[in-house]
């Protein structure tokens, strides 16, 4: 019962909320800094792939050291450094008046949100019951996740209907209020920054920066997040060829409904019966769903696709988040935590890249049913995994 209690703290509320806000900011500018680059700048289509997706480069290259630095600074302190390098990097955006500047402020971006993201991820790993890590990881991940829905809904309505100097002024603004909420965070004996006293049998070389144990079930999420970032890259392409523009406006509140819906009962199925026991389902869902989106003709197609996406794609994700902490000590949690966000990050930026190949090779569609087959590898790969190592929380 006392588990029970200690779930839904101030704490774990409010790390949850400045997640979302920091989440919320980047996809609502992944999906529209590229075009702005193009009207404001004429930039070509390459160069504003560069802009976008040079943003996740900032991303990869803080995530890669936050996890080691945590361990001696503390997940606190290293949170209120990422929050100020974000903060200040939004207000540079309106002072990137040429194609160079754009490119070092979301550079700068990436790493403000590589580094504050890394840290929310750790401090709520730390303040939930063991017990109920699955389930606790599980809401928290809402933030993340609903932030990919929500974000792009935002960013292609503002798009539409305002300035783009207004879409920078909203981003300020979310920014600005997580930074605020930082303050009412309690600082926690365990997030205290603590002198790492080198031992002779401390991890050398890559595992100051990787944890081995969360590899395995990190490779099937760079490929579920190679697969996501299809979607997320190439819908509005999709559903102007298949002529389902008005339902893909609401594609993504569509798959963010389905993730809250299951959410509660996933996370506690995670704790209650192994990794396995969800992970499982999701990947055939996921796999499902893009198969479906690839014969999309009508947009309720494209909407029912995008609910078992949702369902899919949503669940594993929060999911693999938690197996990847499993048996990790508390002083690994924070390099845990790092090495799960790289591959998804590898996957979310990369992917667009190579899939945009096939894309123009092969066509939308096909597109999407490549990606299904790429899940069902994924799937595969975590079977073989599971058999060797069931992946049960304790």
């Amino acid at each position: 019962m006392e588990d029970k209690q200690n779930l839904w703290t101030k704490d774990f509320i409010f790390i949850s909320i400045i997640n979302f806000f920091i989440m919320i900011v980047m996809y609502m500018l992944i999906v529209t800094i590229a075009p702005f680059a193009v009207d404001e700048y004429g930039a070509s289509a390459s160069m504003a792939g560069l802009v976008s997706g040079i943003f996740i480069i900032g991303t990869l290259s803080a995530r890669i050291a936050t996890g080691r630095v945590i361990e001696s600074m503390g997940s606190r302190r290293i949170l209120l450094i990422g929050m100020v390098i974000s903060v200040l990097a939004i207000a540079l955006y309106f002072t990137a008046h040429s194609l160079p500047v754009l490119l070092l402020v979301r550079f700068v971006h990436g790493i403000g949100l590589g580094v504050a993201s890394t840290a929310t991820g750790t401090m709520v790993a730390q303040i939930i019951p063991p017990s109920r890590r699955g389930e606790g990881i599980g809401y928290f991940s809402l933030s993340s996740v609903l932030a990919t829905a929500i974000g792009p809904f935002f960013g292609i309505y503002l798009s539409q209907h305002v300035e783009f100097n207004w879409i920078f002024i909203f981003s300020l603004a979310l920014g600005m209020i997580g930074f605020l909420m930082f303050f009412f965070v309690d600082k926690r004996p365990e997030e205290a920054p603590q002198k790492v006293v080198e031992r002779k049998d401390a991890p050398k070389g890559i595992a100051n920066y990787i944890e081995k144990s969360a590899i395995p079930i990190a490779v099937i999420t760079l490929l579920a997040g190679i697969g996501y970032s299809g979607v997320l890259s190439f819908l509005s392409f999709y559903a102007k060829e298949a002529k389902v523009v008005d339902a893909a406006s609401f594609f993504f509140l569509v798959y963010a409904i389905a993730i809250l819906v299951s959410r509660p009962f996933s996370g506690k199925l995670l704790d209650r019966k192994g990794g396995t026991f969800v992970v499982v389902p999701s990947l055939i869902l996921f796999a499902c769903g893009l198969l479906l989106l690839s014969q999309t003709h009508t947009g309720v197609i494209l909407l029912v696709a995008g609910a078992i996406i949702g369902l899919g794609f949503g669940n594993f994700q929060s999911c693999a988040q938690a197996i990847a902490l499993i048996g990790v000590p508390i002083k690994r949690i924070g390099i845990a935590t790092s090495t799960f966000y790289i591959f998804l990050d590898f996957g979310f930026g990369f992917g667009p890249y190579f899939l945009g190949n096939v894309a123009t090779a092969y066509g939308y569609r096909d597109l999407y049913m490549i990606l299904s087959g790429l899940i069902v590898v994924a799937l595969l790969l975590y079977l073989l995994i599971a058999r060797k190592k069931q992946p049960v929380l304790q």
